[in-house]
């Protein structure tokens, strides 16, 4: 969607530029799949098709970010603060963020995965990314929160989400210290620097996870404050 045109999308509903901000955040951070893909081919030209197409959507997320923020009328009648929608597209908005550093990260040195723990690597990475969808599927539940006054089914359809956010996010967190363990004891067979890196790389993924479970929080806070 046009940027331009999300004033339209307000006469209609306060809540569709979060779901459609959402939606591209989450297309963003997908593509570090096949960026990672073809990292570890070092087919550093596919890479570099994918590292753009990635911030090209990021700006995309930044410039719906801004626009929600200078637009939404502050004078809606509706269960939802403003301040705490804006809140919302803060949180998402840094999952495409972290997205975008990670593949300049490892495009820029050109960096890649050692083989021993590519794997591994790639399960990690693929859980971090179920917690942005969780909390995207949440999020798209707000239209119907919003239908039915924060209350009844819908309700306990985003409670179970939100638990489920958090189960994801404690599973990366056990996957990172075990990655973590697995770069050590290879750490000496590569360039020092590099392995820095990499343990950055390894810890910006997991924050994928952490800007997922954060976006839970703020959608709890909103459910209590209705």
């Amino acid at each position: 969607m046009p940027v331009n045109s999300i004033l339209g999308v307000f006469a209609k509903s306060p809540i569709k530029p979060i779901l459609t901000h959402i939606d591209k955040v989450a297309s963003c951070s997908g593509l570090l799949i096949p960026f990672f893909e073809a990292s570890r081919k070092q087919d550093w030209i596919k890479a570099e098709e994918v590292r753009k197409e990635l911030s090209q959507r990021e700006k995309h997320a930044d410039e719906l970010k801004r626009e929600l923020h200078l637009r939404l009328p502050k004078g809606l009648f509706m269960p939802i603060a403003r301040g705490d929608l804006i809140e919302l597209a803060i949180r998402q908005d840094k999952i495409a963020n972290t997205a975008k550093d990670i593949a300049g990260r490892v495009y820029g040195r050109k960096l890649q995965i050692p083989e021993e723990i590519a794997e591994d690597f790639m399960t990690y990475l693929e859980r971090c990314l179920d917690a942005v969808q969780k909390a995207k599927k949440a999020i798209n539940e707000l239209d119907e929160l919003l239908e039915a006054g924060f209350k009844g089914r819908e309700v306990d359809i985003v409670t179970k989400m939100l638990s489920e956010i958090e189960s994801i996010e404690d599973d990366t967190d056990s996957l990172q210290i075990k990655l973590r363990g697995e770069l050590f004891a290879i750490e000496q067979h590569y360039n020092p620097i590099d392995v820095m890196f990499l343990y950055q790389i390894i810890e910006w993924v997991g924050r994928l996870a952490d800007h997922s479970e954060s976006i839970g929080d703020q959608l709890e806070l909103m459910l209590v404050r209705s």
